[in-house]
């Protein structure tokens, strides 16, 4: 295959060059808390990535690379803690491979991306679509040594063809570490040798794949180049821009699809004997509900995003209004439309939807011990510890229990010392569920018996789901946990520590604001803990 000649030759091209800072910002980092946590190398993500073949080339044929993995629910830890395996490495061989394939085989399509018609690698149009190219590859100019290395490159592979020679340059420069990671290496602050700043060009990137799931435009690198990240209003302006750009809007919800766990609502699988109105149909409703209720809180109304747990509203189809019993007028199979739900029903936010109740409940039961735990972990951020190495999970009907609820079944497992502690905390919230079955349709009796929906959340005792989704919409937890959840996906790992002074601001901020989730984006992205990381251990005084 056409990239396996030269992806060796490129890469140890890519991994011996030095890297250069063309613009270092010399502003001090003592502006508000930072954190001291350990400095890492972030891959791109699967989504990143082809995020960057979409921006250099346009739309081009879908390619399969490593899949991404979600530890604490966010593809950019996976990304950062996980290394590109050797198949992964293979993958991103044969997109580039494809991708450029495509591109330098149509004339038009390789001229558009060129910029010209070079008559051999020597011309000095091809020498500028290198360095260009190069710019937007590693978002950030290539240094004369780079450069050079490229052009050198794409002249040995030309085989006396210059398109040849330039898809050859370009498909290495793709598979360059410098643009499968993420490389912050900053440079010294001055006020503080024992930290580093990143640079205008790491700080563009770190804020485009954060705001965009995607690297810097020619817009942002041009402002980069113009100096104006390094002040307070050239920074706010690229964040207004980038801010309003449906590319946004795209990332959102890319960040609320992980952060509501909707990847293992994709994967549950109620069962179809059982409950054979969960039709495909009614899952990709389900699914849309979920980010249209998202959607209006953040862009249409940017409301106070804890009226994702408790908010009186949603957003159905024909299919969907049916399965709730609910009027949805002009409603159909591929129209939503918004609807008000009752204030004293049970149904409230994220919580009384289908995909919630569905992805936290058995093939063929209800689960109030993952529903309480979803509760506990995704909207209060409490740690709930894993079950004993030698405790059986699974909660068989006994002799004699044939007759009893689910309920009245848990409250006699948790007589059994071993279980008591998780379940003493996780069942209790997960009571409040019980009137919704197992792909989130109402119900009056389990088994046959009548259901008790009272619960409690960590010692509140509340009567049912509505009342839960009123304590959170004031709970003064929902808000600092949503911004720890931002701030793992922003820097790709776990919080410590040495974050708490920077969530603490960020928390305060994010109240103030009324729990605006745009704004609290633009905190971020402008606080001085978004550009500021660890000196290397080298570099700093013992």
């Amino acid at each position: 295959m056409f990239a396996r000649a030269w992806a060796p030759l490129a890469l140890l091209l890519a991994c011996s060059e030095p890297f250069e800072h063309p613009r270092a910002t010399t502003a001090s980092a003592a502006e508000g808390a930072i954190s001291r946590a350990e400095a890492g190398m972030t891959r791109l993500t699967a989504r990143q990535y082809r995020a960057v073949l979409l921006e250099l080339f346009g739309e081009t044929a879908p390619v399969a690379l490593q899949e991404d993995t979600y530890p604490y629910l966010f593809a950019t830890v996976g990304a950062r803690s996980e290394p590109l395996t050797e198949s992964g490495v293979q993958l991103i061989e044969e997109a580039v491979d494809a991708v450029t394939a495509e591109v330098f085989a149509d004339p038009a399509r390789r001229e558009a991306l060129v910029g010209c018609a070079p008559t051999s690698v020597d011309d000095p149009c091809a020498a500028r679509f290198l360095t260009d190219f190069g710019r937007r590859a590693y978002r950030r100019p290539l240094s004369a040594e780079e450069a050079a290395r490229w052009t050198t490159l794409a002249s040995a592979l030309s085989e006396g063809d210059v398109w040849t020679g330039l898809r050859s340059a370009v498909a290495g420069i793709l598979q360059s570490p410098w643009v499968v990671y993420r490389p912050e290496l900053g440079t010294p602050d001055p006020a503080d040798p024992s930290l580093h700043r990143l640079t205008d060009w790491e700080l563009a990137t770190r804020l485009s794949f954060l705001l965009w799931e995607a690297p810097p435009d020619r817009t942002l690198l041009d402002a980069v180049a113009a100096g104006q990240l390094s002040t307070a209003e050239g920074l706010n302006a690229q964040v207004d821009r980038l801010l309003g750009d449906e590319r946004a809007r795209e990332a959102t919800e890319a960040f609320f699809e992980q952060y509501l766990d909707l990847g293992r609502f994709d994967r549950a699988a109620p069962d179809p004997a059982t409950f054979p109105a969960f039709t495909p149909t009614l899952r990709a409703a389900m699914r849309n509900e979920t980010l249209l209720l998202v959607d209006d809180l953040v862009w249409r109304q940017q409301a106070d995003i804890r009226g994702l747990w408790s908010a009186r509203r949603a957003f159905v189809n024909s299919e969907l209004a049916a399965h709730y019993g609910i009027e949805a007028n002009g409603a159909s199979a591929i129209a939503y439309v918004p609807v008000d739900l009752p204030a004293d029903g049970q149904r409230a936010g994220i919580l009384g939807l289908g995909a919630f109740l569905t992805m936290n409940a058995h093939a063929t039961a209800t689960s109030p011990t993952l529903r309480g735990k979803y509760v506990l972990e995704r909207v209060l951020c409490s740690v709930v510890p894993p079950p004993p190495a030698n405790v059986a999970t699974e909660l068989e009907a006994e002799p004699g229990e044939e007759a009893l609820t689910l309920r009245e079944r848990l409250d006699q497992h948790r007589a059994d010392p071993a279980c008591a502690g998780c379940h003493g905390l996780m069942d209790p919230p997960g009571y409040l569920f019980e009137h919704f079955d197992p792909i989130g349709a109402w119900r009056d009796t389990d088994n046959g018996q009548p259901i008790d929906a009272s619960g409690a959340l960590l010692g509140t005792e509340l009567a049912d789901a509505g009342a839960l989704g009123a304590l959170l919409s004031t709970d003064d937890r929902v808000g600092p946990c949503m911004v720890k959840q931002l701030y793992r996906h922003a820097h790709g790992r776990l919080n410590g520590d040495e974050d708490a002074a920077v969530l603490d601001e960020l928390s305060a901020g994010f109240d103030a604001d009324g729990y605006n989730y745009l704004l609290l984006l633009r905190r971020l992205v402008t606080h001085p803990s978004f550009r500021v990381i660890p000196a290397p251990a080298a570099e700093v005084a013992p």
